[in-house]
């Protein structure tokens, strides 16, 4: 069985596509997943499936959910490794990193975007771009960045969605659970 991490974009924020997670763990479960643990109210889930390519599971859960509950959620999954290998990327200071958020992309960006974008500079932000996620510290807080999931995504034309250091710590280590 592989572990993964499926992450939902924009359900039950202010009062949007809402889903109580109890539902949400029986469908995971009536999918055929096993192990499915929910995280808070935003759409974090850690399961286990046979299956081996999370393009498929993405396709199958958001499927799934748009025919439970009639409402379309982008859905991105990451396998137990490729989420810790993005969190152990996190570069920013040992002060920094419990405030950093990442956003993490559905595909990789397009190289003349990555680069165009990071020549973009905001008072008191930092941001890093790879390949599969963006990092990104302000310290005046996340609520109040420029430099969040919507710009992002409309910079370099690619779904992401975003958590906060404590929920992808969270994560991993509901994964070390099962």
């Amino acid at each position: 069985m592989n572990t993964y991490i499926a992450l939902l974009r924009g359900i039950n924020v202010s009062g949007q596509k809402k889903v109580s997670m109890a539902n949400l763990q029986e469908l995971m479960t009536d999918l055929g997943f096993s192990n499915v643990k929910t995280y808070i109210q935003s759409g974090n889930m850690v399961f286990q499936s046979s299956e081996n390519n999370s393009s498929i599971l993405e396709a199958k859960i958001s499927e799934s959910i748009f025919k439970t509950f009639g409402f379309e959620v982008p859905v991105l999954v990451k396998n137990e490794m490729q989420l810790q290998k993005i969190f152990n990327f996190n570069s920013f200071s040992e002060v920094e990193k419990p405030a950093s958020y990442f956003t993490l992309l559905s595909e990789i960006p397009k190289a003349e975007l990555v680069k165009s974008v990071s020549k973009e500079t905001y008072k008191d932000e930092v941001f890093t771009i790879t390949d599969s996620c963006v990092y990104s510290y302000s310290k005046h807080g996340y609520g109040k960045a420029k430099c969040n999931n919507n710009f992002f995504e409309r910079k370099l034309k690619v779904s992401a969605t975003t958590r906060n250091f404590k929920t992808m710590q969270k994560l991993l280590s509901l994964c070390s659970d099962l």
